[in-house]
This record gives C-alpha cells, sequence and structure tokens, in this order.
C-alpha cells in the first residue's frame, strides 16, 4: 500500500506542473509564498537543461525576488512590462469558480497588481485549499495603519472579528488585518466594497483576478480545474 503523500511532496508536485503553462522564452509573473517557492525551485531545475527556459520575471514579493535571482532570473519592475503571459501563484483558499483568498504571506497587494498584468492565472495549491466558500480561512487586509481601528470597527458591523496582525509590515509599508468570522457568498461584491473603505489598500479576496487554472495536488495526482 503506497503511503499518502505530505502536503510539502503535493506542493512539489504542482509546482513543477505549472512549468507546463510557461511558455519557453517568456516573462512569467512570480507570486509569493512556500508552494510559490516549489515553482521556483523546478524553474531552477529547469534552467540547468535549458538556461533561456524563461527571459526574466516579474515578482510579488522581496522574497521571491531574492530566489528568481540566485537562479540568475532577471526580475523586471511591473512598471516596465505592459503585460504578461502567465502568473503562477498560490492561495490560502479556492472555490470552485476560481476565487480565491491570498495574503497570508502579507503580499497580496503586490499579487494584485502582478496578477492583473497577466493574460492568465495559474494557481498552484493542496487540495486541503479548496472550499465551497470563501472565509474560513483568515481574511488578510493590507491596511494603512492609522485607519486600523476603524476597518476592525467595520468588519465587526458586518460579522467579523479583525486584529491587526502582530510583528507583520507589507514589502509596502503597511499593516496587515486578518478578519475571522466571515462566509463569502459574494467574492466579487464583498472585494468591490471592501476596497472602497478608507484606508484599506487592498483586501485579499481575489475575485477581480480569480484562477484561470487551479493545479490542485491531491493524493490522485495533480488534478486540473478550469474556470
Amino acid at each position: 500500500m503506497s503511503q499518502a503523500l505530505t502536503q510539502d511532496e503535493l506542493k512539489t508536485l504542482v509546482g513543477r506542473a505549472a512549468l507546463e503553462y510557461v511558455p519557453s522564452g517568456c516573462i512569467v509573473g512570480v507570486g509569493t509564498g512556500s508552494t510559490v517557492d516549489k515553482f521556483i525551485d523546478a524553474l531552477g531545475e529547469a534552467l540547468k537543461a535549458d538556461p533561456k527556459r524563461v527571459s526574466g520575471a516579474v515578482s510579488s514579493s522581496v522574497r521571491s525576488t531574492q530566489r528568481l535571482e540566485a537562479l540568475g532570473v532577471p526580475v523586471l519592475a511591473a512598471e516596465a512590462v505592459t503585460g504578461l503571459g502567465v502568473y503562477i501563484d498560490g492561495a490560502d483558499e479556492i472555490d470552485h469558480a476560481g476565487n480565491m483568498i491570498k495574503g497570508g504571506g502579507a503580499a497580496l497587494t503586490r499579487e494584485k497588481i502582478v496578477a492583473e498584468l497577466a493574460e492568465r492565472f495559474v494557481c498552484i495549491a493542496d487540495e486541503s485549499k479548496l472550499v465551497q466558500a470563501l472565509g474560513k480561512f483568515p481574511l488578510p487586509v493590507e491596511v494603512i495603519p492609522m485607519a486600523a481601528a476603524q476597518v476592525i470597527r467595520a468588519f465587526a458591523a458586518i460579522g467579523g472579528q479583525g486584529q491587526v496582525r502582530e510583528g507583520v509590515t507589507t514589502d509596502n509599508g503597511n499593516i496587515i488585518v486578518d478578519v475571522r468570522g466571515l462566509q463569502i457568498s459574494d467574492p466579487a461584491r464583498f472585494e468591490s466594497d471592501v476596497n472602497q473603505w478608507p484606508g484599506v489598500v487592498t483586501v485579499g479576496v481575489f475575485a477581480r483576478n480569480k484562477a484561470d487554472v487551479c493545479l490542485l495536488g491531491t493524493t490522485a495526482g495533480v488534478k486540473t480545474l478550469s474556470f
């Protein structure tokens, strides 16, 4: 009887599978997080066989930038490109329509900026991240510090319990408020509404920039979901 794969092994599987969605020689959009680290590792192996496998990358975080540069991949500023063919990133939750909660790594604003540049968003995740409705994972919201108390009160008015993530400053110099107790039935409307609140930089619901494909690591291998 074969032993069940660990979560880390599932992440490795989908990280490798994502390479198939990256056109040879392209500039690839790269997200952040432990699953994306596996994609970067797989890209590093591919570069050994073909140094021109990608011509560059646009990264959503300092962490991913450092890992890519260590492989010799040129990392371009988002403002230096007009578009990307594909963006590879993970998710904290993804529903059956491709809507996601992201921001567990505090890079949600930059992730949205890079996702907006891409024609195709390929989400890589293990099967524990697939949910019927978003909200079980605490919702990250990037907030300008002076607005934190105000934003927490606004979430309390709709049934959420917000708390500043201790010891975390985003790459943009802001804070993260994590919100528990939500069930997000209309992700697109929720995202649009919360993004209008004063002091919110961006909310970690990705409905406007939802996934086009999800490569889901399961005990049976990589399952492909298209939306």
